[in-house]
């Protein structure tokens, strides 16, 4: 996932919320401890928006509501997240324009745009 955010970071405008930021500290805390001073850096080429849609019409547990509510404020075109359990159903469905991608989709179609080499270095 983070050669795919470096990759993002040279040719699209990335940007989160701190509800997801506080999210993925916590999922990083857990799981992968050693990658949280490399997110931290990641941060630094992120806007932050403070805005989430919180009405929305889909099956979501109310957690993950501000995560594509975030994304759908800020004009995103893509949610990218790991996150199967919640998020898998969604993975290359579009919800009020923006698509939600898992880090595998996302890949693929960077791939297809030639901003992604096929040949995994991570």
């Amino acid at each position: 996932m983070r050669l795919l955010v470096l990759t993002l970071n040279e040719y699209a405008h990335l940007l989160t919320s701190p509800y997801a930021i506080e999210e993925a500290r916590r999922n990083l805390h857990g799981k992968k401890p050693d990658a949280l001073p490399d997110f931290e850096r990641l941060l630094k080429h992120i806007e932050i928006i403070a805005v989430a849609i919180t009405s929305l019409d889909i099956a979501l547990a109310p957690k993950d509501i501000p995560i594509i509510g975030g994304a759908i404020a800020g004009k995103a075109t893509h949610l990218l997240t790991g996150d199967k359990q919640d998020f898998g159903v969604l993975w290359g469905k579009t919800i009020q324009g923006v698509k939600i991608v898992s880090p595998e989709l996302l890949a693929g179609e960077l791939t297809k745009k030639g901003w992604l080499s096929q040949k995994r270095d991570e």
